[in-house]
């Protein structure tokens, strides 16, 4: 039907005849003239109808925005103080002698370019209108060149693209499973995969030694702007190579990625953060280093201190007491530094102490703060030496659990970040590695994985057994700017080293044998080394576009509420369906009495 794509055209296509198909993107009547900008996903083409082809030009005086048409004319150059140096077709236009309208519009619920603010419901109902604003269809396209750019990495360097099963088996992922009913088997559910961990695995046990897919996965858990009921990740495990060859190889696939892209240079190689340090300087394991401001310890100078506030965490062993300089933070009013106290205590902070340095060569005098009277003079001296303090600077500190301090500060140095305009331009990717191996549930007193439970712990499976709130993991995800992009790991790949773990889990024989007895059978089988990682490619494509949320880079995301306004669902299924299925719909006691 078309010759060309509208955004095509330029002035290599003078004199040419075409034919264009697109939306009607404006109209305009100038005296007798018509103007249409003619729009396709490549672009917009101005397209002019005048009286001299009348029959084209009545049909012309017709159109509306988005009604699509089929326009046949000559290209030629647009009149002298006409050209638009703005739009890439801004040299030429189509003189039309030929319309045919292949469809009328209604007119659209909201605007497609301009200021206006839509509400996001109102987008999602009408996705199919959204998704022909410019950004948009830019922010598709980026995707679209992502994930072609990831995989002809792969490809070259010998990965196979290979499918995992959608219908699976329930695993312990750290978040609810979505279940699917069974038909064929009385009571048996499917569960929808939150990744494709173990099937990656056997595929390196199959001898495949490199695998890579561009996956969708589940998740039935609370959602916020990076999280998405289903998502998409690259998914990768390789056999044969160390933790080390595995970043490095992902560190250049990310560097080709963004100068492909972006058109601009990672840092090679990523700096490396401990877990540790990572939380020890900015109180988070996703530090943003584009912030250049650090928590730093001072309990050692509060343990003797008579502010109990300072003196209690400090010789806690599970507390923590921290200071963060702010620069020039002397210019922060009460009113900016009792809402940051607010802030705060949504971590659990129950204060944010604070001093103020107006001139720090006068001591005590040239310091403003509620706390100074209870600190003596050496220790605010020895504290401000440590922070490097000046005058004109401002430390906050947190004194807590070292849990809430470290949330509590990690988000204030986010919030100051991004309040004081000291986030640096640019990307900043870091490796956060040496993970701890297990964390302790209080409420259900076991341990948990980090990670998951197929993760290679660091030391020796003695050496975890003795000491399991000390062991590392081989683990390791990668940061962008605050936001992890991507987590993997070294597998455990030995059937004994396995089952030792699953008992430190509180997974007794019987049960790993019910739950993972294919993996063990798997793991006895000849299984090699084998490691890898997954990449959540929404979130990547969110941050190399600017977006704000990753349903600003997915065609059919659904809301807060994982729910798609667009086809209203999730729906209700008749009860002929449910029969089907062995199951009823439960109507919930009502609470008299």
């Amino acid at each position: 039907m078309r010759t060309h794509t509208c955004g095509d055209l330029n002035e290599s296509h003078l004199g040419q005849e075409v034919d264009l198909c697109g939306w009607v993107h404006r109209r305009r009547d100038h005296g007798g003239v018509i103007f249409v900008d003619l729009r396709d996903r490549e672009g917009l083409a101005q397209v002019v109808f005048d009286p001299d082809t009348p029959e084209a030009f009545k049909t012309a005086e017709t159109v509306r925005s988005e009604y699509v048409l089929k326009v046949h004319g000559r290209v030629r150059r647009r009149p002298e103080g006409t050209i638009n140096p703005k739009m890439p077709t801004g040299q030429i236009e189509v003189l039309a002698d030929h319309l045919e309208i292949l469809n009328k519009a209604e007119t659209p619920p909201f605007p497609l370019e301009g200021d206006i603010e839509v509400n996001e419901e109102t987008r999602l109902r009408y996705r199919y209108i959204d998704l022909r604003r410019s950004e948009m269809q830019e922010r598709i396209k980026i995707r679209r060149n992502v994930t072609r750019c990831l995989r002809n990495f792969l490809d070259h360097h010998g990965f196979y693209d290979i499918e995992t099963p959608f219908l699976t088996k329930a695993t312990p992922e750290g978040a609810r499973d979505y279940l699917v009913p069974s038909r064929a088997h009385d009571q048996a559910f499917y569960a929808l995969p939150q990744s494709p961990q173990l099937y990656k695995q056997l595929l390196m046990i199959s001898g495949m030694d490199r695998y890579y897919q561009i996956v969708r996965c589940f998740r039935d858990e609370d959602l916020r702007a990076d999280r998405q009921p289903e998502f998409t990740q690259l998914d990768i495990e390789t056999s044969f190579l160390d933790e080390d060859q595995i970043i490095n190889l992902m560190e250049e696939m990310m560097q080709h990625l963004f100068k492909e892209i972006l058109q601009c240079d990672l840092p090679d190689p990523f700096p490396r953060l401990t877990y540790a340090e990572a939380v020890r300087r900015y109180g988070i394991d996703r530090p943003d280093l584009r912030i250049p401001l650090e928590l730093v310890d001072v309990g050692d100078l509060m343990e003797r201190v008579d502010f109990k506030v300072f003196a209690g965490p400090a010789g806690d062993p599970e507390g923590r007491v921290v200071a963060l300089k702010l620069p020039n933070g002397c210019e922060l009013t009460r009113k900016e530094i009792d809402d940051l106290t607010k802030f705060v205590s949504i971590y659990g902070a129950k204060g944010l102490a604070y001093i103020k340095i107006n001139d720090r060569s006068a001591g005590k005098k040239g310091m403003q703060s509620p706390i100074l009277k209870f600190l003596p003079d050496d220790v605010v001296a020895a504290v401000l030496e440590r922070v490097d303090a000046h005058s004109g600077d401002l430390v906050f500190f947190g004194a807590d659990r070292a849990a809430i301090v470290n949330e509590a500060m990690g988000a204030l140095r986010v919030r100051l970040g991004a309040d004081r305009g000291l986030i640096e331009e640019g990307w900043k990717p870091v490796w956060i590695v040496d993970f701890p191996m297990f964390e302790w549930d209080e409420q259900g007193q076991r341990w948990n994985a980090l990670h998951h439970p197929f993760t290679a712990p660091a030391e020796s499976i003695e050496q975890v057994q003795a000491n399991p709130g000390k062991a590392l993991s081989r683990a390791y995800d990668l940061v962008l700017n605050g936001t992890e992009v991507g987590g993997g790991s070294i597998r455990i790949h030995q059937a004994e080293r396995q089952t030792a773990v699953f008992r430190l889990l509180g997974i007794d024989d019987d049960e790993a044998q019910e739950k993972f007895g294919f993996l063990l059978n798997a793991l006895k089988s000849g299984c090699p080394p084998h490691g890898g990682i997954a990449f959540g490619l929404d979130r990547l494509v969110m941050l190399m576009t600017g977006a704000s949320s990753i349903r600003e880079v997915m065609a059919f995301p659904k809301t807060q509420t994982a729910a798609c306004p667009l086809i209203d669902a999730p729906a209700r299924v008749s009860d002929a369906q449910l029969r089907e299925l062995g199951l009823r719909h439960h109507k919930p006691q009502s609470d008299k009495g």
